[in-house]
């Protein structure tokens, strides 16, 4: 049994459901106002910022005040009462639907589409290099609709307006539909073996599996819990007040950075983050020790690769030690490793695609499957020739266009096997995506200005990668399979919170913009960073395009070898207490925020583990959640607070 996992939750005691239309109906309803919420947080009032943490805290709280009002239904109207299977879907359709609204998806998108053709000038020279060549059906150039967007107090819910986002919209729509099939597709044919065969730990769902327990859920009736959301909640809510009113004192646990070295070559280590946010050690406090520990180790080890790079004067190396660089390498050396780990039953999916049915101990029941390995197969090769015929009518060559998704999902496997293994409060790995590798590889000579044309258009998805929909499928998969749900209609209940999720977070968007005006009240990040981001960019390649870079390209080797050869000791030495995801990961800008809270919680899971054993440890797990649930509660009504009252409130996070 997993860590901080009760006794209920085992199989054999939990009858088997799946997905319902009750369940179905009520994610329906809270999607777009889900979306609705995030877009207020993370773009109106820049607070908050949810799905920057692997674990939502709108989605949390949404799911909080779900089973709320679950309790009060089975106690007065039972038949209606929701179990454990229909939480679950709720949870997993609001997570899917609030990553694709948020942060590094749409937020970034709809900024995009006519950011090109309102702010391109002669000094710029945007109209001379590419405003000519954007694709007209993913973008928007119309001035009365970007008037509407950007100046504000203009009606949006006309035919003329609707129909002119419309075409953009539903692009899109279907493109982020396709890539998130193929995810799943993935998920489904690695699904058996990371968690039936290798059972890898999942700390994410820990607090998610032990809300929707039905029908008595022990984790309401347990004193530490409540001990730990008390200590959280008051907290945030404390310095909730603190925030309305700065004449009472602040208990700080956000972030804040402190420059401990003035002179060379040690001030190039820069300032030391420092934060003590009580979710983040209490996510910390289910990652295994060894992974948390690499997660803070390599924290310093890059701090002082920068030390070591002023102290050698390395002039030829100016971006000395290229942590972005060593970060994508790492991330696709850990792909490679994953894959490889799992090469006899991608062996046995293999088989089975081509009807060779070799029967061992069950291994070929695809029964229990959200559907047949042959049809994840076939559905993920679909995909990615949607995906390269989308970019070939944007204008791109096909084998770059190919090589570029490969990338893309290559990077997604390992943000969600380090989901699944080490379940981080954050990864990011921001600027770092297959338009950098292949840009650094390849050259933008090379590959010239079509192909970077639509590598600018999808910088939506490669930005970041802090609010990714693969884990939350792969983390629905385990919480399935840990309370005994089938697995029937699961990928239309995925695939439904995929669409209304992309089409409520455009309106949620669009909406915004029209009553508000993003030039007059939502100017960052919309314009500052997200709409100008890309074009910039895009400017800088046709303005000076270069060949293969060299110490870029070679500093990605470096990271993919790091990240190997660290696998390759863990592997051969039980002792080895340094995990490559954490190598891999520590280079993010979320391990600057967090490194501080993973490293208390390794400290005392560390304590509590030498002295009071594992039993000691579940028996304390409960009051760890409490921390992650407190916070969010109250630092989400401080933000529902601040949206029905006009004013800026407390953010909790970052």
């Amino acid at each position: 049994m997993e860590v901080g996992t009760s006794p209920t939750l085992t199989s054999s005691r939990i009858p088997a459901h799946g997905v319902t239309l009750k369940s179905v109906l009520i994610a329906v309803i809270l999607i777009p106002i889900n979306c609705y919420w995030v877009i207020e947080m993370e773009v109106i009032r820049y607070s908050g910022h949810p799905v920057t943490i692997s674990l939502f805290f709108n989605v949390i709280f949404s799911l909080f005040v779900v089973i709320g009002v679950n309790q009060l239904l089975r106690r007065f109207v039972p038949n209606l009462a929701l179990v454990q299977s229909e939480l679950v879907i709720v949870y997993l359709m609001l997570s899917i639907a609030s990553g694709i609204t948020g942060h590094d998806m749409l937020e970034i998108l709809v900024p995009m589409l006519g950011h090109a053709f309102r702010f391109a000038t002669p000094e710029n020279e945007w109209q001379q290099l590419f405003v000519p060549f954007l694709p007209k059906w993913l973008t928007v150039s119309d001035t009365s609709l970007l008037s509407g967007y950007y100046e504000g107090e203009l009606p949006l819910y006309t035919a003329d307006t609707l129909l002119g986002w419309a075409i953009p919209v539903l692009w899109w729509t279907a493109f982020i539909t396709v890539l998130v099939f193929g995810m799943l597709c993935i998920n489904i044919i690695v699904r058996k073996q990371w968690i039936e065969h290798e059972k890898l730990s999942y700390p994410i769902i820990q607090l998610p599996l032990e809300l929707t327990e039905t029908p008595r859920n022990r984790l309401f009736q347990n004193k530490l819990m409540w001990l730990g959301f008390g200590i959280a909640g008051t907290l945030a809510f404390w310095n909730g007040l603190n925030f309305l009113y700065p004449i009472l004192p602040e208990f700080r646990t956000r972030v804040r950075s402190f420059q401990v070295f003035t002179e060379s070559p040690w001030n190039a280590m820069g300032s030391i983050p420092f934060s003590l946010y009580p979710f983040a050690i209490g996510l910390g406090f289910f990652i295994p020790l060894d992974l948390s520990f690499s997660c803070w180790f390599f924290f310093w080890y890059w701090r002082l690769m920068r030390v070591l790079g002023a102290a050698l004067g390395l002039r030829a190396l100016p971006r000395f030690p290229y942590m972005n660089e060593q970060a994508s390498g790492g991330y696709l050396a850990l792909c490679v490793l994953a894959i490889w780990a799992s090469r006899r039953h991608l062996l046995h999916v293999a088989r089975s695609v081509a009807g060779i049915k070799v029967l061992k101990n069950g291994a070929d029941d695809e029964t229990a499957e959200p559907m047949s390995y042959r049809a994840a197969t076939i559905g993920l090769i679909a995909a990615m020739i949607f995906l390269v015929l989308f970019c070939y009518y944007g204008g791109t060559e096909l084998w770059v266009m190919f090589i570029f998704f490969v990338i893309y999902y290559m990077i997604s496997i390992a943000v969600t096997r380090m989901r699944a293994e080490l379940g981080t409060p954050v990864h990011d790995l921001h600027y770092s995506g297959p338009d950098e590798i292949l840009t650094r590889t390849v050259g933008t000579r090379r590959l010239g200005r079509d192909n970077l044309i639509m590598f600018s258009m999808f910088w939506f998805i490669n930005r970041a990668y802090r609010s990714h929909p693969m884990p939350h499928q792969l983390e629905g998969f385990k919480i399935m399979e840990r309370t005994n749900m089938t697995m029937h209609r699961i990928i239309f209940a995925l695939t439904l919170a995929t669409v209304l999720g992309s089409l409520a977070g455009f309106w949620a968007l669009i909406d915004r913009g029209y009553r508000l005006g993003m030039e007059v009240r939502a100017y960052w990040p919309s314009l500052s960073a997200f709409g100008i981001e890309p074009y910039r960019r895009l400017a800088g390649w046709l303005q000076a395009p270069e060949d293969t870079r060299i110490a870029e390209s070679g500093f990605m080797g470096i990271g993919f070898l790091l990240t190997t050869v660290l696998m390759f000791f863990r592997m051969r030495f039980v002792w080895w207490p340094f995990h490559p995801a954490g190598f891999a990961i520590s280079t993010s800008w979320g391990m600057n925020v967090t490194w501080s809270c993973l490293f208390m919680s390794w400290l005392i899971k560390w304590l509590i583990l030498q002295y009071g054993g594992v039993v000691r440890h579940r028996k304390i797990a409960p009051f760890f959640l409490g921390l992650i649930l407190g916070e969010f509660t109250v630092g989400s009504l401080w933000t529902i607070f601040g949206i029905i009252a006009g004013i800026p409130t407390y953010g909790f996070w970052v």
